[in-house]
């Protein structure tokens, strides 16, 4: 879900034939069933077919138990929770606090919003700048660009 911004029906319903290896890409069928590709990366593909090779379902990605359907939500919801406590993180890191951070760690490292935009499936910029709060760095930074901007100013 971080590696993609995937939202946790996004990643849940993943068919294996939404993995490209020959693109690489993650074919993504997204909110009022807009289609959207992703660019893979090794490491990321590597850690699918590592997934996929522990239960070799035709279908999902991420099956079922009994491999006739998609992993419930629940279930993703549930493990999460269970690793989320492992960290120590508090109760308001939520599934939906991967893709915040996949959006926000793409806008730190310079990626421009339209493309972060096109990367969420969004279809409002509005929605995209949600994510451009400014991060602790960042503040940092824009403190030193103004302050050498401003430095003769007085």
């Amino acid at each position: 879900m971080y590696t993609c911004g995937l939202r946790l029906s996004e990643a849940s319903r993943l068919p294996v034939a939404a993995v490209d290896r020959s693109l690489m890409l993650l074919r993504v069928i997204g909110k009022r069933n807009k289609q959207r590709a992703l660019p893979l990366s090794e490491p990321v593909l590597q850690m699918l077919r590592e997934v996929w090779k522990l239960h070799r379902n035709p279908i999902w990605l991420f099956p079922r138990r009994n491999g006739t359907s998609h992993v419930p939500y629940s279930t993703i919801r549930k493990a999460f929770n269970q690793a989320r406590q492992k960290c120590l993180f508090d109760d308001g890191f939520k599934t939906h606090t991967l893709r915040h951070s996949f959006a926000t760690h793409l806008l730190t490292k310079g990626i421009d919003i339209r493309i972060v935009q096109i990367l969420l499936g969004h279809a409002s910029l509005h929605s995209t700048q949600t994510y451009t709060h400014l991060s602790e760095p960042l503040r940092q930074d824009l403190r030193r660009m103004l302050g050498e901007f401003f430095q003769d100013l007085f």
